[in-house]
């Protein structure tokens, strides 16, 4: 077996000084960045080596990305509409737009190499962003309110099943045509972004995944947190064989 492949993971979250609970002879409180442990478990699970990235400034992005094997978009707070042209919802929760610019920055520049990524939840309409589509900022707007798109249940537990595409990337990895999902969301795709597709839908006809040529499949639910659940499990795991056979075929 080879090396295992460095898989890159978003932060997406800075919690602000004011937010950051000091410790008795530690630091001062400062600017942190945020991911949940469940990411890095997940990759590490699947087999990669997962490696957070801290949002830093636009010329730094190649320098973290280019050595990447696979990118995990993760999950965080909503997308500023002005990454997209729109103008913010009454409803729209709170938005960190330098971080939504580096996170779009990382996606482009990992699309453009060609590296496999897994956008999960946010992460999902960041590749959208990135690839010039839009956002529905406030689900209720247009859904039918027959889901609840923010689950009161804990992250380890499906509340509602999906709808997906026969014969789609998805489908071959999951192995189903239907599957539970959680469901942790403010915000969904709107207008499709370049090359992607969409190819899972919940009852109420919110689009839940993404599609595009390549490995680029982005997941509306939190993957990371139903892998205990062997059909989400392989959304990591094919990630993972995504970035390592990428990697395999260039050092071929």
């Amino acid at each position: 077996m080879g090396a295992r492949p460095l898989i890159g993971v978003t932060t997406s979250e800075v919690r602000r000084k004011k937010d950051a609970k000091p410790l008795p002879q530690g630091d001062l409180r400062q600017p942190e960045i945020v991911l949940g442990m469940a990411y890095a478990r997940a990759v590490e699970r699947a087999g990669g080596v997962p490696v957070v990235l801290p949002p830093l400034d636009d010329a730094d992005v190649p320098a973290l990305v280019d050595h990447l094997a696979g990118l995990c978009l993760s999950g965080g707070p909503d997308l500023d509409p002005t990454a997209y042209g729109a103008e913010p919802h009454p409803k729209l929760g709170p938005v960190e737009p330098a971080l939504d610019a580096f996170e779009i920055a990382v996606a482009r520049r990992a699309d453009r190499l060609g590296i496999p990524m897994l956008g999960v939840c946010r992460g999902c309409q960041t590749l959208n962003v990135a690839r010039g589509g839009t956002l529905h900022q406030h689900v209720p707007d247009v859904a039918d309110g027959s889901i609840a798109h923010r689950q009161s249940a804990p992250g380890t537990e499906t509340t509602h099943n999906i709808r997906i595409e026969p014969g789609s990337r998805l489908a071959g990895i999951v192995g189903a045509r239907e599957l539970a999902v959680n469901a942790f969301h403010h915000q969904a795709v709107d207008r499709l972004g370049r090359g992607l597709r969409p190819v899972a839908w919940a009852p109420d006809g919110i689009v839940e995944a993404i599609e595009g040529d390549g490995f680029r499949l982005g997941v509306q639910w939190h993957v990371e947190t139903l892998v205990h659940l062997q059909r989400h499990a392989r959304l990591f795991e094919a990630l993972v064989e995504a970035a390592a056979g990428r990697t395999q075929r260039r050092a071929a």
